[in-house]
């Protein structure tokens, strides 16, 4: 799904180093959930579990460009350092014990769903905190459905979770 845009009548809110701050640090979070939706859905191919994270991870992308787009609009740079160590945060996170020495285990990919149902939690707190401001620069961008699709990323990713969690720690 591309940008949802809809007609938005609303009141200028204001730009603050504050939203620039707020915005940069949720960019950093979706760059890191962008590559480990990317990761956890290759680590998958070929199981039950590919097909739904391919499309999440397509949507985590997307919503990562919807967050790049809202920026512009408010004329607020990217803060590329904050980017860049959220990237390699997500690069030194695979470094993890999980149970197998050279293979993907069913450990890590129960701790992946984990860490992508946490993005995808805080993701939704965003969109439900920009849809509380009103703002004639937000003009185009349809909160709400961004609000429906993060709620669907996290029943899709409960799902997926609980089943890990059942073959993970069945053992």
């Amino acid at each position: 799904m591309e940008t949802v845009c809809k007609t938005r009548a609303v009141a200028p809110i204001p730009t603050t180093d504050k939203l620039a701050i707020y915005l940069n640090d949720h960019l950093a979070g979706a760059t890191a959930g962008v590559e480990l939706a990317r990761r956890v859905a290759r680590q998958n191919k070929g199981t039950a579990y590919y097909e739904t994270l391919e499309q999440l991870a397509a949507e985590v992308e997307d919503d990562r460009r919807a967050l790049l787009e809202l920026m512009g609009r408010l004329s607020i740079g990217r803060d590329r350092l904050k980017v860049a160590l959220a990237w390699g945060g997500e690069k030194a996170g695979r470094l993890k014990l999980n149970g197998e020495l050279v293979r993907y285990s069913p450990l890590s990919r129960l701790e992946e769903l984990e860490i992508l149902t946490l993005g995808v939690q805080g993701k939704l707190a965003l969109w439900q905190a920009l849809n509380a401001l009103d703002g004639s620069r937000l003009h185009g961008v349809d909160l709400d459905a961004l609000i429906a699709r993060a709620r669907s990323q996290a029943r899709q990713l409960d799902r997926l979770r609980t089943r890990a969690a059942q073959e993970a720690l069945a053992h």
